[in-house]
């Protein structure tokens, strides 16, 4: 029997399990991407962050744009004139990178901030107050309740 490793499919959608939708997505060739690493946590019950690590990128180098229940971080180096030396290796990657996630509904941005070379990105869920759950009382008969009685004749 096969055993079927489906971690792969949680780690780029951020408040919900689309498995269909995942499992859809996996008929299309994956790039194996792998670049910036980052980590999705949750920090409360509607509240998630992920965080990115782009060491060597700048504020103005870092694009984040939230459409359609798909966030998508680009980063795009600019060229830089001190690279003009002769390097022996060359382990910083300065490559440009598209990353997206899907995002369930209503989850939104709620900031981005770079500190030490680390976007954090912050996400909220806010459920609509008429999509919330709610709780229905149940109401007991009265004690006054008419009985039918049948009449013989």
């Amino acid at each position: 029997m096969r055993h079927v490793d489906f971690s792969p499919l949680y780690r780029s959608t951020v408040g919900f399990d689309r498995l269909f939708t995942m499992l859809d997505s996996l008929a299309q060739p994956d790039q194996g991407q792998t670049y910036p690493p980052y980590n999705i946590e949750r920090t409360g019950d509607n509240a998630y962050r992920i965080t990115m690590a782009v060491a060597g990128f700048s504020e103005d180098e870092l694009s984040i744009e939230a459409r359609e229940h798909t966030l998508t971080v680009k980063g795009e180096k600019a060229d830089d004139a001190s690279d003009a030396g002769e390097f022996l290796y060359r382990g910083i990657a300065k490559r440009a990178f598209e990353r997206r996630f899907q995002l369930a509904d209503h989850v939104e941005v709620r900031g981005a901030s770079l500190k030490n070379g680390l976007l954090h990105i912050d996400l909220l869920r806010e459920i609509p107050e008429a999509m919330k759950p709610r709780r229905i009382s149940i109401q007991a008969s009265p004690a006054s309740a008419k009985q039918i009685e049948a009449q013989t004749a």
